[in-house]
């Protein structure tokens, strides 16, 4: 049984990383354009702020509703890297997360999901370039841990994606359909991946965070209090504590009532073990 990790609510909260340096758990709230650490500290922007990869012990790489930001956690310094969308003031960044050569993948999305304004991008060597669009709702971005492929999702067309990668992690072939999760009525939401390449997804508005084999087969779901669960992570001592962040976004004053941990930070131990999150090279 799932156990609140973190009281803070969020509106949309998304990204956990556990830093695999600091045995820390951070997270964002979108809307609140906050970063969380479980220490307690809170860190404001004054943009929307969604995803991050760990440059070192002190400094992510952020990515924030106009930019890609190098963030120092102990002095407060953050420096643009490189402009996203940033002539673009109806979009902003979403989910991302670092991959396994250094580089860093992330997508973007239309604040109000109105239309297929989002794409994916890969920053890599000082490069940002382009991978997927048009997409409406980018999310579910992930890595096979033999490097061979990526995973992302369009939440809106309710499927995870998949994508041969090259010996430099750029992708090689069109994506293809690797879950579809219509017939179920399923919104795939942030995801990861296990040591033993299994796939993790939480699937906004059904209190869960899904798991799944390298073929698509589904394997078990882990249930939490709340509806709207955003992006698991896994971390501890021994990378198999389960974390999943949530939201009160699309919640009116009575599911609140309902449910009054909606927007905070859970966890729960399992018999999976996680992969340390990549590190971003700049």
């Amino acid at each position: 049984m799932s156990e609140i990790y973190d009281n803070r609510a969020c509106q949309l909260g998304e990204g956990p990383l556990w830093h695999p340096l600091r045995n820390q758990l951070f997270w964002f709230d979108i809307n609140g354009k906050r970063l969380h650490c479980d220490d307690g500290q809170t860190w404001q922007f004054d943009e929307h702020v969604s995803a991050a990869g760990w440059i070192n012990a002190t400094e992510f790489l952020v990515a924030s509703e106009t930019a890609l930001l190098r963030f120092d956690i102990e002095s407060g310094a953050k420096s643009e890297i490189c402009s996203l969308e940033a002539d673009d003031p109806e979009t902003r960044s979403n989910d991302g997360r670092a991959d396994p050569w250094g580089g860093f993948w992330i997508g973007t999305m239309h604040k109000e999901a109105a239309n297929a304004g989002g794409a994916i991008y890969r920053f890599y060597e000082g490069e940002l370039r382009q991978l997927f669009a048009p997409i409406s709702i980018t999310n579910a971005i992930a890595f096979a841990p033999d490097r061979s492929c990526a995973y992302w999702a369009d939440t809106a067309a309710q499927k995870v994606f998949r994508t041969a990668l090259d010996a430099q992690g750029w992708p090689t072939s069109a994506p293809t359909v690797f879950l579809d999760l219509v017939e179920g009525d399923l919104n795939p939401d942030g995801s990861i991946v296990a040591a033993d390449g299994s796939y993790l997804n939480a699937q906004w508005g059904a209190s869960r965070v899904a798991r799944y084999d390298a073929t698509g087969a589904f394997l078990e779901a882990y249930d939490f209090p709340t509806t709207h669960i955003t992006c698991p992570a896994l971390g501890g001592p021994n990378l198999s504590t389960l974390f999943a962040t949530s939201a009160q976004q699309g919640m009116d004053d009575a599911q609140l009532t309902r449910e009054p941990d909606a927007g905070k930070t859970f966890f729960l131990e399992t018999s999976i073990k996680g992969l340390p999150e990549y590190q971003v090279k700049l």
